[in-house]
């Protein structure tokens, strides 16, 4: 699933640069960098020029440049913070049962940047138990998961898919207009198939006197079918800030549960929307099935025993909070994230400027080889009408300044400028017919056994992004963009500074 069909043709960067493609800050750097040369010109020393004009030009080619999505100068930080994470031992991490640590059942152990989660249990959501909130402590949101069963759309018509996408706009829309909730993350796995529950049902239902050539057949079919099926699990997180849930949940109470309370009076105007978009189930997660989610995208191999359990009801209350993390999880190498015993490389999916359609990011997920695990995350944000057009009207602006400048120095304007101000005004008409405007941001992933050599199905997935849009492989951060493109809570998008995405 992708952006909506209705959003196509209206993306546009959420920081573009003002003078020459440059930001404020970056202009100002330069500004500031050519001051001494020009000095020292005006003063007649000129070998002293040359000189500063080669130091110059050195800063801002780091401040300036971009490289794979980043300038070099803020390369450089990031360089020396991971190593000097991984000298310190802070990048290391083990889980405090894994130490011999005494552990709270209800406390999350997890690494990185999940530390600052909190997993509160909410009260009684209709008859549907209790509800696992995500308290996001960092950014104050709050917020909670479903796991959907769905179909997919890898069979449906352009025609389906269309109205799928317009559903999905709609039901964007709806979020801009509630006063509570104002993010939606969908994330998607392609899991192998371990076949936990057939063997269950199969041991069930055996028959002890069947004859040895039937036997062998089935066994020989689960073999050959079993290593290259696989499954999907499909998660859904909405979450909102703390300064727009504060009033109502002072109303409905206060504290953790006054929160949940308003939380759940918009859960429980999701599940049609959802529907709509072709979910035949809609579960949300309780303490034990967020640990399950979480647990599970550490550790793909940890289902086999969590389904078997739940077939046989020997699952008890479920599994712990504090066994959701990972047993262990190494310093993270520059271009990889290892943890119990799997090698994960995750990347963001840049979108074309002319947009895409419902369903286009369906290759990211299509497994080449038996036994790795693909997943795809979509998070949305959705400006309400006062930040909307806010956004729009500084675009506007932005667009109509650097088209008057040129006409008035005589420089003509280019194709990609009429494009662009073009995008402005239909954006503008968009928002005042009552349109949102959504931030959004792309992640996939792909996990393979640690003994597997993970360039190689790093490889595969570019390929299958080839020609469609490009992957960034975020390198120096791989564990964080593990948790945005593997972990359903709700993390992947950064705080708005401003412009559209």
């Amino acid at each position: 699933m992708t952006t909506p069909r209705i959003y196509r043709g209206l993306n546009r960067r959420e920081h573009a640069g003002w003078i020459m493609g440059l930001t404020p800050v970056q202009a100002l750097v330069c500004v500031l960098l050519a001051v001494p040369v020009l000095w020292s010109i005006s003063a007649g020393r000129f070998t002293e020029a040359v000189i500063l004009l080669a130091i110059s030009g050195l800063i801002a080619a780091l401040v300036v440049v971009p490289v794979r999505g980043r300038p070099a100068f803020r390369w450089l930080l990031h360089l020396v913070l991971f190593q000097v994470g991984i000298f310190t031992g802070w990048s290391r991490w083990q889980s405090k049962a894994a130490a011999g640590a005494a552990v709270d059942p209800d406390e999350p152990d997890l690494p990185g940047v999940l530390q600052r989660v909190a997993f509160p249990d909410g009260p009684q959501f209709r008859d549907s138990g209790r509800v696992c909130l995500i308290h996001d402590t960092g950014d104050g949101r709050w917020g909670a998961t479903a796991r959907l069963t769905h179909s997919g759309v890898g069979m449906l018509s352009d025609a389906q898919c269309a109205r799928l996408a317009n559903r999905l706009g709609t039901m964007l829309l709806s979020l801009g207009h509630r006063e509570v909730v104002d993010r939606m993350s969908l994330l998607v796995r392609t899991v192998p198939d371990d076949g936990s529950e057939y063997e269950v049902w199969r041991g069930d239902h055996e028959v002890r006197d069947a004859p040895h050539l039937a036997r062998q057949a089935t066994n020989e079919l689960d073999r050959t079918i079993g290593n290259v099926s696989v499954r999907h699990e499909v998660f859904v997180t909405v979450s909102g800030p703390e300064d727009k849930l504060r009033k109502p949940a002072a109303a409905a109470g206060g504290g953790v549960e006054g929160r949940a309370l308003t939380l759940y009076r918009v859960l429980d105007g999701l599940e049609d929307p959802l529907k709509a978009l072709g979910a035949r189930t809609v579960e949300w997660l309780d303490g034990p099935g967020m640990a399950e989610a979480l647990r599970t995208g550490f550790n793909p191999a940890a289902r086999a025993v969590l389904a078997t359990a739940h077939e046989r009801g020997t699952g008890g209350r479920g599994l712990e909070k504090a066994a959701a993390g990972p047993t262990a999880a190494p310093s993270p190498s520059a271009r990889a994230y290892t943890h119990d015993g799997f090698t994960s490389v995750s990347y963001t999916a840049l979108m074309p400027e002319a947009g895409t359609v419902f369903g286009s990011l369906g290759p990211l997920l299509a497994v080449r080889t038996a036994g790795e695990r693909r997943t795809l995350a979509i998070h949305y944000e959705v400006m309400d009408s006062r930040r909307a057009h806010r956004a729009v009207q500084g675009n506007r602006f932005r667009s109509n300044v650097m088209t008057d400048w040129k006409h008035s120095k005589g420089f003509n304007t280019t194709a990609m400028d009429e494009r662009e101000a073009g995008g402005v005004r239909a954006q503008e008409r968009a928002v005042a017919a009552g349109h949102s405007v959504v931030r959004f941001a792309v992640a996939a992933s792909v996990t393979v056994p640690s003994g597997w050599n993970v360039e190689d199905h790093a490889a595969r997935l570019e390929n299958d992004a080839s020609g469609r849009f490009r992957l960034l492989r975020l390198d120096l951060a791989q564990d964080s963009t593990f948790v945005v493109a593997v972990l359903p809570v709700g993390i992947g998008l950064p705080r708005q500074r401003g412009g559209l995405l």
